[in-house]
């Protein structure tokens, strides 16, 4: 039986599923689901993440946490974490950079939060030569100061969809039309929780929401309030979301969210502002865009070093990538990045506070 079938099989015994339920079921189905059965990262899976893209990306994200520690001076020991690590590449370019700064690797306690045992797998090989540690959540994060990477990772927890209808919301629903799985919508009801969005919604705009959001942040916001330290979010959205940005992508191509259940990925653009708001008892800085932030730490000295030593095919990739990660026709604007700090420290490297 295929996850199609289990899912319609389910919507026949209990009538239609929230979006956010169906997006967990894809997602993480224990024998089914797309990170328990699929390899989604690079060419030869579905799409491409900054860190696969080129080591600059790594490099600079390690150095501006190792700044950023030493700004708070220098704590030790100290938590540095990844959320959903991927293949373990961004933290690989981290350490390897920030193990240029006096100290810092010898403090830091490296710590993966990732659910899935075969990304586990790959992020050992990757990272062996390192002393890690790996927790399914982030609640299991030691007690003491964090220094957080969340890239990309945001994006996949599951949201739910509203419609306004009047003063009150239809919540977008998955079930079933001619036996095959359709989108459909609840009867119409007051959802005070969007009671805010009135002001900035009309008749038929849609917008998101991800509980998810907070059961990720507060943990690591305790632990940056109590402790210091800080946390850098990089992912596409913006500080307020409206519209429907739920999309699956299967071989680095858009295909409908409910063609392919399991076997697509699934995301949803992330509002940094509601990440904000769950991080309680944390400082955000100002929402800044990729681009402008990797430039903010160097990344085009970094791209000249590296292309003095590239010729060919491999400069031309170099320079490709550069701009890919950095252009705003291209990754430099999509993406977003937020930092998260203790009221009384400094925003991260290559970010500032203020008005968002």
């Amino acid at each position: 039986m295929s996850l199609r079938d289990t899912l319609i099989r389910q919507i026949q015994q209990a009538g239609p599923m929230r979006l956010d339920a169906y997006m967990t079921t894809c997602l993480l189905h224990p024998t089914m689901g797309y990170y328990t059965t699929q390899m989604p990262f690079g060419a030869e899976g579905d799409f491409v993440t900054a860190p696969e893209i080129s080591q600059m990306f790594g490099e600079l994200i390690g150095l501006a946490l190792a700044q950023t520690w030493l700004d708070q001076g220098a704590p030790a020991p100290f938590t540095l974490a990844e959320l959903g690590p991927g293949r373990g590449t961004l933290m690989q370019d981290a350490l390897r950079a920030a193990g240029a700064v006096k100290g810092f690797r010898d403090a830091a306690k490296v710590v993966l939060v990732e659910a899935s045992p075969a990304l586990v797998e790959i992020q050992r090989e990757t990272l062996k030569d390192d002393s890690v540690t790996w927790v399914t959540d982030a609640d299991a994060l030691p007690q003491q100061p964090l220094m957080l990477i969340a890239n990309e990772f945001f994006d996949a927890l599951p949201v739910r969809q509203f419609i306004r209808q009047g003063d009150q919301w239809r919540e977008r629903q998955v079930g079933l039309s001619d036996g095959v799985l359709a989108f459909g919508l609840a009867p119409a009801g007051p959802q005070p929780a969007l009671d805010y969005r009135l002001a900035d919604t009309g008749e038929g705009d849609l917008v998101e929401t991800c509980s998810a959001y907070a059961t990720v942040m507060a943990p690591v916001a305790r632990r940056i309030a109590a402790y210091g330290g800080a946390a850098l979010v990089i992912d596409y959205g913006d500080w307020r979301t409206k519209g429907d940005s739920f999309q699956a992508v299967q071989s680095h191509t858009k295909v409908g969210p409910l063609d392919t259940p399991g076997r697509a990925d699934l995301t949803a653009h992330v509002d940094f502002e509601a990440l904000a708001t769950a991080a309680k008892g944390c400082l955000a800085s100002t929402l800044t865009p990729q681009g402008v932030f990797l430039e903010r730490l160097g990344i085009t000295a970094r791209a000249q070093a590296l292309a003095g030593r590239l010729r060919g095919p491999a400069l031309e990739s170099h320079i490709a990538a550069h701009r890919r990660l950095t252009h705003p026709a291209e990754m430099g604007n999509l993406f977003k990045v937020l930092g998260l700090t203790a009221p009384q420290a400094a925003p991260p490297a290559g970010l500032e506070t203020g008005p968002t």
